[in-house]
């Protein structure tokens, strides 16, 4: 499979249009619903007998699909050596993140990939109501998160992927705790991690993390050394090609790293993070997304809590900016000015903590981010990408929803 072709490159957060069909007939795989959205033929002459993605499904075609809530897979019913083309053809579409959904699957494409063809049949598309804590958008992302992951691995992008230096600076032992589980559940990619304690001894930074699964490194900073600083001082001690920046206070999905490692293969790019979508307001009790930052597209700002930037470019931009704050931008802008490429992947799976303790170096009062939300719900209501029994930084666990 050609990864510049299906990906999930410019997936459509909220489509404008419903749920197509996609049936099997006389060899070839037709999608209707879409049609008049095809382009013209080579003699200008608009298509009109139906999608036909044969062997494998071309950018054009999945562009085509982006408008869509879903697509209505409809089985061959029998194995033939054909219809098991078929099923590379809807592979590339879930790798392309094309929310896909079907009746029960056949026992032959049950055979062939189970995974896949629980995903397909599991999800039904529902309406967003277009409220504030309306869900069906967010439902159907989730859905195509679940699709991309398994349909890209299986087409062996990402199989072999680097290992990860995770960099996280933090001026508050007391978060030590809830950060390390919360790197210490990350599946699918090898890491060491360098924690500098900044402001405090090192020894509170060397007890937490007596018995973590991976190589860790406790470095000490004065609390006069500027946080970007601070930072560049833990990434200079990285063994490995890829650094991954983590913040002390917000929470991260078990495949946080894994999903980053996906969208680099997938996109080529030097660096790669995820959009600002979820926010939990603390002191309101509030869980905001914001839907106004997309995902899945190239860019020149991604939340700075998950950069992830190979190390020999991290080292040739001269790292974070060595401010109290601001770190993050500078270091962005420095690869965009060398000519480097930044990519935005989804969101779901990181939630950034907002307090009144002064304490975060991004800051913004609390009404700001009511006043630019999309969503809100009472409560901590991460996307379910962050899985069930979350535990919040008070040790309270909480459930996704």
């Amino acid at each position: 499979m050609a990864t510049d072709i299906c990906s999930p490159v410019g997936f459509t957060r909220s489509p404008a249009e419903g749920t197509a069909e996609l049936s099997w007939n006389a060899g070839q795989w037709i999608a209707d619903g879409f049609l008049e959205r095809a382009p013209k033929g080579p003699e200008g002459v608009e298509r009109s007998a139906g999608r036909s993605p044969g062997h494998r499904v071309t950018r054009e075609e999945i562009d085509a699909l982006r408008p869509l809530r879903g697509l209505r897979v409809g089985w061959p019913a029998t194995p033939t050596r054909q219809a098991e083309e078929a099923l590379a053809a809807v592979t590339d579409l879930a790798a392309a993140g094309v929310p896909l959904t079907s009746g029960p699957p056949p026992p032959w494409v049950r055979r062939a990939d189970p995974v896949l063809a629980d995903l397909v049949a599991n999800w039904t598309p529902e309406p967003d109501e277009g409220t504030p804590d309306s869900v069906g958008d967010l439902r159907r992302e989730e859905h195509s998160v679940r699709l991309r992951r398994h349909a890209l691995r299986a087409s062996g992008v990402g199989r072999t992927a680097p290992a990860v230096t995770v960099v996280m600076a933090t001026r508050r032992p007391h978060l030590l705790d809830a950060a390390l589980r919360q790197i210490a559940r990350q599946r699918g990619a090898d890491l060491e991690v360098i924690v500098a304690s900044h402001g405090f001894s090192a020894a509170l930074a060397e007890r937490a993390v007596a018995g973590f699964p991976w190589p860790v490194i406790v470095l000490e900073s004065d609390r006069a050394t500027p946080f970007g600083e601070v930072l560049n001082l833990a990434a200079s001690h990285a063994t490995t090609d890829t650094i991954l920046k983590w913040d002390d206070d917000d929470w991260y999905g078990p495949e946080h790293i894994a999903d980053l490692l996906l969208a680099k293969a997938y996109s080529g790019a030097d660096v790669v993070g995820t959009a600002q979508e979820f926010f939990y307001l603390e002191p309101l009790d509030v869980t905001v997304r914001r839907t106004d930052y997309g995902s899945e597209r190239w860019t020149d700002h991604v939340a700075g809590g998950t950069i992830m930037i190979g190390s020999e470019l991290f080292r040739e931009v001269g790292g974070f900016g060595p401010y109290p704050r601001g770190e993050d931008a500078h270091l962005l802008r420095a690869v965009v000015a060398r000519g480097g490429r930044i990519y935005r992947t989804h969101g779901l799976g990181y939630v950034l903590r907002r307090s009144l303790s002064g304490e975060n170096t991004w800051q913004r009062p609390l009404a700001h981010f009511l006043r630019v939300s999309g969503k809100q719900w009472r409560g901590f209501r991460p996307s379910v990408i962050l899985e069930d029994g979350q535990v919040a930084g008070d040790g309270e666990s909480v459930e996704a929803g």
